[in-house]
């Protein structure tokens, strides 16, 4: 996966890291003026430098050559004079092959056939939150999951730490919505964090009924 793409402003400025309320923020001129391009092998020192800072989730280093080399995961860098300032990380998994916390996102009907996307990272440095860069870089996902090849993908979801207010603000404002709670999902430095798993339904997708 190569190549890049200008986008203008959306208007939307929320971003869906952590609360960036007290750090300065670095307003940009007009999202034009960021690069979108795929991550490569050359990234992973600078992306692990920037995931440790962003979660609390420590992943191992063949995680990191993964989503910088394999063409399994759309992952995708926003740029800024060269800088990497934001990337998001998904996959797209066949709905039969869930695991067992997340298949009731679709009707049992879809299970054979359908496809999901699952977000596994969406992060912006903290000094260029709130300039649209996270929804710049989820429009491009949803843009690239709702084509007629991919049709077969009936819905996007998430996992989210219960305690991570701006994200889940994100999502909702972006009609992801509330699927279910995960109780001790997340080990996070020896600890047990709750989290929500979010759904938004795309290409005619819809929840269980009655759900």
């Amino acid at each position: 996966m190569a190549g890049f793409t200008w986008y203008q402003n959306n208007g939307n400025t929320v971003s869906c890291s952590d609360d960036c309320s007290g750090d300065k923020q670095v307003p940009l001129c007009s999202l034009a003026d960021v690069q979108l391009r795929f991550l490569c092998p050359g990234d992973l020192d600078e992306v692990r430098a920037l995931c440790q800072d962003w979660f609390p989730i420590d992943y191992p280093l063949s995680w990191y050559e993964d989503i910088t080399s394999s063409t399994r995961f759309y992952a995708l860098a926003a740029v800024y004079n060269q800088v990497i300032i934001g990337l998001i990380v998904a996959e797209i998994k066949p709905y039969i092959n869930l695991n067992t916390e997340d298949q009731g996102i679709l009707p049992a009907t879809y299970a054979k056939n359908a496809d999901v996307g699952y977000i596994l990272s969406l992060g912006v440095s903290k000094q260029f939150r709130r300039n649209g860069i996270a929804s710049l870089l989820l429009d491009s996902l949803l843009g690239h999951l709702t084509t007629v090849e991919r049709r077969k993908v009936k819905a996007v979801f998430l996992h989210v730490l219960t305690t991570n207010s701006a994200a889940i603000l994100f999502y909702e404002h972006r009609r992801f919505r509330l699927h279910c709670f995960l109780p001790y999902y997340y080990s996070i430095r020896g600890r047990c964090k709750d989290g929500f798993t979010y759904v938004l339904y795309i290409n005619g997708g819809h929840p269980p009924w009655g759900v």
